[in-house]
């Protein structure tokens, strides 16, 4: 296996916006008020390892049901594509629940490593090497750490407008990645 740097910096860049964790500061600081103190710690190793072992059984999940992974890329694709609108247009396509606890549930997961996240970590596993996607995996799970620990002088120096800002850059970037992988895989489902 060898490391490709440009491969985890493109999977390092879909990741980042997939999981939107500068996107996602509002929402964190919402629970910390809320809940009191976030164990950053705790979600960012429980939301590394969650992600790494779905890139491995993940794959085997889809063998057991009999799904291609092509044709997973390509659902992914679309699910990439709605996330990016709902980056770029301020809307929300999907509604989660009120959490009671602030660590593992919602923090690790769905928020870190949620639907869209699982989805993209199996389109990506069609294009690029393992290790490189876990290099990526830990280099994201390294700035949500980040993001986490700092979630409130980030509000305070970006503010709402900056974070606004950021969203919508990579809402355009997650899309034309979701095109580049519907258009990459869409073809081998006719082959």
């Amino acid at each position: 296996m060898i490391v490709n740097w440009k491969d985890v910096f493109t999977v390092s860049m879909v990741l980042f916006a997939v999981i939107d964790i500068v996107g996602s500061v509002p929402i964190i600081v919402d629970l910390r008020n809320k809940l009191g103190h976030i164990q950053s710690e705790k979600a960012s190793i429980v939301a590394l390892f969650i992600m790494v072992a779905f890139l491995f059984v993940g794959e085997e999940i889809l063998k057991l049901i009999g799904i291609d992974a092509n044709s997973f890329a390509v659902a992914g694709s679309f699910v990439l594509f709605f996330l990016a609108l709902e980056m770029i247009l301020g809307i929300r396509l999907y509604k989660e629940d009120n959490p009671s606890t602030a660590s593992i549930v919602p923090i690790a997961f769905p928020l870190i490593a949620g639907a869209g996240t699982m989805t993209t970590l199996l389109s990506l596993r069609s294009q690029y090497d393992k290790i490189n996607i876990i290099i990526a995996i830990v280099i994201n799970v390294v700035v949500v750490y980040s993001v986490l620990k700092l979630s409130g002088k980030i509000e305070k120096v970006l503010g709402n407008n900056g974070l606004g800002v950021i969203r919508k850059v990579f809402g355009v970037i997650l899309l034309a990645i979701a095109v580049k992988l519907f258009a990459g895989n869409v073809k081998q489902l006719f082959a």
